[in-house]
């Protein structure tokens, strides 16, 4: 009887995991061993449970937020881990997508879930932190929120995962911004190039305090990333009474999204880093001139890359470089063989890699 049961055991063991592949379950072994550290934040340093200062460095792996099957995210984060030595990976992500009403879909978003969930395993299974950014622009809404709560609870006190609550607010009030109200369906011109010619209508914000407080209510205290209003470059009204209050987290690290044609650094978002930790959390340079960008604002790279970096290493600020996409701008990489662009992406792989220096010459 007892040989009967080993077999039978044995092939109920066989059959679970033929279903399992059939379900399209990962059979990696997730190293647990590996995860990084849970961090918090004291004073502008992001701090781990052992006591060490952490500097958070990498890339954002692009393509999540506007299709539901990703492109190469897996591949893509092994190559930035292994060869271009990240400990730092941001990947913006689509509520839309995350509740399956994505007009390819057909699952309720159960692959789209189960993708970013492998992202998140393969990465800090390998001792690298992931950043979650919902990438979204003008101002929060309800379904945000809603989304907030989900994915806090899944992913709650998970040592190695942030919250980057809301990608690039824009043309709201610091008001609003901070507490909701009433956004309006004016649009101009830029609007129409980031946001996909989507029609505005007029909407109630439920205001960045809305999204921490969404995220802390389900017993999450995870880092949480907040970005300012011009699409996430300015922070000066958070230093003006519109600061957001965490209630009980490891803290908030403040976001801001610097390019070539943003100019006054020093009052848009530098006044932050003495106080707080600052996570550049969008950056990076092409040759050609964005067609927004009136020709009088366009730096070339090659001015604009070298101060940059030589600001974020004199400050020791957390970075992820935008973007580890071969057709999302600015590119770090020129194809799926991860060939970095001359302009950008030699000069990220170099200082991930190699550790190399640059100095800052001038402020913007």
């Amino acid at each position: 009887m007892k040989e009967i049961r080993l077999i039978v055991l044995l092939l109920l063991t066989a059959c679970l995991s033929v279903l399992n592949t059939q379900a399209g379950v990962n059979p990696k072994v997730i190293d647990d061993s590996k995860t990084p550290s849970m961090l918090h934040v004291e004073g502008r340093y992001l701090v781990n449970a052992e006591g060490e200062k952490v500097w958070l460095q990498g890339v954002s792996l692009a393509s999540m937020e506007w299709l539901a099957n990703g492109e190469n995210i897996l591949q893509s984060t092994n190559v930035a881990i292994h060869t271009w030595k990240v400990n730092c990976l941001r990947c913006p992500v689509n509520e839309d997508f995350w509740f399956g009403k994505g007009k390819e879909q057909t699952d309720g978003g159960a692959s789209y879930r189960k993708l970013l969930d492998d992202f998140v395993k393969e990465a800090t299974s390998q001792g690298v932190y992931v950043v979650i950014d919902l990438h979204r622009f003008k101002a929060p809404k309800q379904i945000h929120a809603d989304f907030w709560k989900e994915v806090a609870s899944i992913y709650k006190n998970h040592p190695g995962v942030f919250f980057e609550l809301f990608n690039e607010p824009h043309d709201i009030s610091w008001e609003v911004w901070k507490n909701g109200g009433l956004v309006t369906n004016e649009k101009r011109a830029t609007d129409a190039l980031a946001e996909n010619n989507k029609k505005y209508e007029d909407f109630e914000s439920v205001g960045m305090q809305a999204l921490i407080d969404a995220v802390r209510s389900t017993g999450a205290q995870n880092i949480v990333i907040v970005g300012g209003l011009d699409w996430s470059y300015d922070l000066s009204g958070y230093f003006d009474g519109y600061a957001l209050d965490d209630r009980n987290g490891n803290g908030i690290m403040l976001s801001t999204h610097v390019y070539p044609w943003k100019s006054d650094w020093k009052n848009k978002f530098m006044m932050a880093i003495d106080t707080y930790p600052l996570f550049l959390g969008e950056l990076g340079a092409e040759p050609e001139r964005m067609p927004f960008i009136p020709p009088e604002r366009h730096e070339m790279p090659e001015t604009w890359v070298p101060d940059m970096l030589g600001l974020i290493q004199k400050y020791e600020l957390n970075w992820t470089a935008w973007c580890f996409h071969p057709r999302s701008t600015p590119r770090l990489i020129l194809d799926w063989d991860y060939t970095p662009t001359p302009f950008w992406g030699q000069d990220v792989l170099e200082v991930l890699r190699d550790g190399k220096q640059y100095q800052l010459t001038k402020l913007r």
